[in-house]
């Protein structure tokens, strides 16, 4: 552990981020068949069933269930709903709705977190908009988790995006945060923030970075579940969602099949 500004940050060894890497991979795989699952009907505990198959079928655990007495494998928040939505039998998709299913998973100790939005069939153009602004956030973000830069890069890289693809809102209550032994652990990663500010990143750390993002105003409401947040306007959300470890060689997506290849090229960065 580094000892910074009363954080502990955990450096892990290229062995430990290998075994991140396969818990990794098995979210990323879980999310995949979630989403090809996810039409007009299906139930989020039905979505919610099959990742927990998914996940214990690769000889993972499930990082969410049992966290703090949450009750389920996933976390699927529907339209208005931003995060941590809580699967049920009674809640069924319908054309033209947007969900995100945060998924987590535990291998030999060490966990994979990610989170992916998608459309319920066909989805309105303005929802498309919103989905896209999130993830193109999400990308801005990861191509700053490099050796030598700042946590208030990615902070910062994240909140220019969402704010130049339209009047969004940015969640602020809520952030990233370190992974690793421990699903949440030190620094938070905020989706707001300015460059060149903050924890000065290392080889050995990893990151779950999460933008989440609004079509409304930045006001979240919690429910009485003592799970569930939602806009308190009521307008849709989106949310995505990689686990990062820096590397001497540069962001390593572990969560995402490519290693992140294709998205970091997409949204490459100058090296300083």
């Amino acid at each position: 552990m580094w000892r910074h500004g009363g954080m502990d940050i955990e450096i892990k060894s290229a062995a430990q981020i290998e075994i991140m890497r396969e818990a990794g991979l098995v979210v990323a795989r879980t999310l995949q068949a979630v989403a090809e699952a996810v039409s007009p009907g299906v139930s989020t505990a039905d979505l919610d069933a099959l990742a927990e198959r998914e996940i214990r079928g690769a000889g993972a655990t499930p990082s969410f269930k049992g966290y703090h007495g949450y009750p389920a494998t996933i976390c699927t928040s529907v339209n208005e709903e931003i995060v941590h939505g809580i699967p049920s039998q009674q809640r069924r998709l319908h054309e033209g709705d947007i969900i995100s299913v945060d998924c987590g998973a535990i291998v030999e100790g060490w966990h994979g977190d990610a989170a992916v939005t998608v459309g319920v069939g066909s989805i309105s153009e303005e929802n498309t908009r919103l989905l896209a602004a999130c993830e193109t956030a999400l990308w801005l973000g990861l191509a700053q988790a490099r050796a030598g830069r700042r946590l208030g890069d990615i902070s910062h890289a994240v909140e220019a995006s969402v704010r130049g693809a339209g009047p969004y809102g940015v969640v602020e209550e809520y952030t990233g945060h370190g992974i690793g032994s421990a699903m949440h652990m030190d620094p938070p990663v905020p989706n707001y923030g300015r460059a060149g500010r903050g924890l000065r990143l290392a080889p050995g750390m990893a990151l779950a970075i999460e933008p989440m993002v609004m079509l409304g105003g930045e006001e979240t409401v919690l429910l009485q579940d003592g799970w569930t947040v939602i806009t308190a306007d009521g307008s849709w959300a989106a949310h995505f969602e990689h686990t990062v470890a820096i590397t001497p060689d540069g962001p390593w997506v572990l969560t995402a099949e490519d290693g992140g290849a294709a998205g970091l090229a997409q949204h490459a960065v100058p090296d300083e």
